[in-house]
């Protein structure tokens, strides 16, 4: 028996699913459905976001979804918040905001990142940028090295 442990721990091994991290570079956002889907897989699964780059729009909802000690900035980070509108496919082309949409996604943003909104005017239709630095990091921690 004792010559099997090892085989016996390598099979368990390679049949454990491989943890991947997600590293975002840059996310335009989209649809609030499928964000909230894929950051609840992400977050069940315990892996990692690691922002590098551009997260704008529906990519934010990371903060509300993914446990922030989970979550990380490079120097590269940025977001971008807005309020949510409704599909331009639907809107002859139109930009149109959605109230329910947007207050679905301020619901979901733990109060570091909708205190951010609020102190630079809450959500609108323009996009509202924040980049790495003190502010960023008032919300997410940044990266350790070891990521």
């Amino acid at each position: 028996m004792n010559r099997l442990l090892p085989f016996v721990v390598l099979a368990l091994v390679a049949a454990a699913p491989a943890r991947a991290d997600l590293h975002i570079t840059r996310d335009h956002g989209g649809y609030i459905e499928e964000y909230k889907a894929k950051y609840k897989h992400i977050r069940d699964t315990r892996q990692r976001v690691i922002i590098d780059g551009i997260c704008n729009s529906a990519c934010t909802l990371v903060f509300g979804i993914v446990p922030l000690n989970k979550v990380c900035v490079t120097p590269k980070a940025s977001l971008g918040f807005h309020q949510a509108y409704y599909d331009k496919a639907f809107t002859f082309g139109i930009k149109v905001t959605s109230i329910e949409g947007t207050s679905e996604l301020m619901s979901y943003y733990p109060d570091t990142v909708k205190d951010w909104i609020r102190r630079n005017g809450g959500l609108t239709t323009e996009m509202k940028r924040i980049k790495n630095g003190v502010e960023l990091w008032k919300i997410v921690d940044p990266c350790p090295d070891a990521w």
